[in-house]
């Protein structure tokens, strides 16, 4: 592989091809579309009849059986696409197809919130292919899906503005060379875990970036290098907003394989799509839930995900936290820079959403080892048991913890503290907490107080002080 890539660069240096295509323009394989570094192989893109890009049509009237649409006013007149909604085209990545069921499933989500014309993008016959191809490819995704909605405009005075493009992996970028060719124009690019090869440290005009769209936000979940870990997401910021959920690299509830060590990366996805790549799917699981949940994907601005879990970036500042996926166009300060980090947790299965906490216990009662754990009680639910502290349990001693519970509990009206140490003692020592503090991530703050003791297991419950 790196004596193809090496030949690839050497002649790169002869004058580069081009193709052109009625509808779409020209393109060519000079750099730095081809014949760089990380784009070594002088590929062309197919002819769009055979990449063959596909709009099927999902609204709120016919939210399980899409219509295709192609870009012509009167197939658009005659649909149930509608001027007065706005606009969300969904688009896949290598080797997926826009009939999966992930890409509907998002549509019926958002159905549940809004009116809106919800396209899936389906370009499987021009994604199914090396992966090295399928790059190139999905500049004539971008050019079709900036066709259309130059269409839309023309034709309906439908603004760019009510666009948004959600493009997972190679659909990622797909969505940058669609909004790159309409000026900037479109609302807003979500990039979902944007591929990595071919892509990784390019130019901007190759990849995803914050000029593509008037807002991009991007989830990063398989940051890690594609050598040696079989990362295939970025790592390098694309967008205004970038959130890496659980440190953007390893997922809960997916574990890697055997076949990280495979280096050729046209021959890693065959057959092994949902198993090899679980971390890079979590992303549009992220943005699915996300539609459902708009306050439980909250981002902490920080250094690194090391120091957001060593708890020093809580709670959100006065502007308030984004929230990964759906809502992050409501974050007022959403275009104040590029490249901004964002870090969370979440769940290891849907439903992924996590509201963080941080709990302080201040002691009382004897001296002892153990644990202590908490439980939240509110008029939204109940938190499961969480472990604030282990170690010397000492009389008037301070602890404090955070953690993301599954469960947004709403106001607080009572906290239940429990501690354990599985250790025989005939005294039978009592502890207490005799003040706990609740603060939530928006930075709201609940005190519980109590005079009691209790016995090793034994529930002690907290009300307001």
């Amino acid at each position: 592989m790196l004596l193809i890539w090496t030949l690839s660069i050497l002649l790169g240096a002869v004058t580069g091809k081009e193709i052109c295509f009625p509808r779409l323009g020209c393109f060519s394989d000079d750099s730095p579309w081809a014949g760089i570094v990380e784009r070594p192989l002088k590929i062309l893109p197919w002819d769009p009849k055979d990449v063959n890009t596909r709009f099927l049509l999902y609204t709120n009237e016919n939210p399980n059986n899409f219509q295709e649409i192609i870009a012509d006013p009167t197939i658009i007149q005659g649909s149930n696409f509608r001027t007065d909604r706005k606009t969300r085209f969904i688009t896949h990545g290598f080797i997926d197809k826009g009939e999966e069921n992930w890409l509907s499933n998002m549509c019926r989500n958002l159905f549940q919130v809004e009116s809106v014309n919800c396209f899936c993008v389906d370009w499987k016959s021009g994604s199914r292919t090396t992966y090295t191809q399928a790059s190139q490819n999905i500049r004539i995704v971008g050019a079709e899906m900036a066709y259309f909605v130059e269409v839309l405009q023309s034709a309906f005075g439908y603004s760019p503005s009510d666009v948004h493009i959600i493009g997972h992996s190679l659909g990622a970028h797909g969505a940058g060379e669609a909004g790159r060719r309409l000026n900037g124009a479109i609302g807003r690019i979500t990039g979902l875990d944007p591929a990595e090869p071919c892509f990784e440290g390019t130019p901007e005009l190759v990849r995803l970036d914050p000029s593509d769209a008037m807002f991009v936000d991007v989830i990063h979940t398989d940051a890690a290098p594609v050598i040696p870990n079989l990362g295939f997401g970025m790592s390098q910021t694309v967008g205004h907003l970038d959130f890496f959920p659980n440190g953007g690299k390893q997922m809960p509830g997916c574990q890697k394989n055997i076949l990280s060590q495979i280096i050729d990366i046209d021959g890693i996805w065959e057959g092994t799509r949902d198993f090899v790549a679980c971390n890079h799917l979590r992303s549009y699981k992220y943005y699915s839930d996300s539609i459902l949940n708009p306050d439980g994907f909250a981002g902490f601005s920080c250094d690194s995900y090391n120091i957001f879990s060593a708890n020093k970036c809580f709670p959100c500042p006065k502007e308030g936290c984004p929230q990964m996926g759906h809502y992050a166009d409501r974050f007022p300060g959403k275009t104040n820079g590029v490249g901004r980090k964002f870090y969370l947790n979440t769940g290891d299965a849907s439903n992924f959403a996590r509201w963080r906490y941080k709990v302080t216990v201040t002691l009382s009662g004897k001296k002892v080892t153990g644990h202590i754990l908490v439980s939240l009680f509110g008029n939204n639910g109940n938190s499961k048991q969480y472990e604030i502290f282990k170690g010397s349990l000492q009389p008037t001693y301070t602890h404090s913890n955070e953690f993301d519970s599954n469960v947004n509990v709403g106001d607080l009206q009572k906290v239940k503290f429990i501690w354990y140490n599985n250790v025989i003692n005939p005294t039978l020592p009592r502890v207490g907490a005799s003040k706990i503090v609740v603060e939530n991530f928006e930075g709201r703050v609940f005190n519980f107080c109590s005079q009691e003791t209790v016995r090793e297991e034994v529930l002690l419950t907290l009300n307001p002080c």
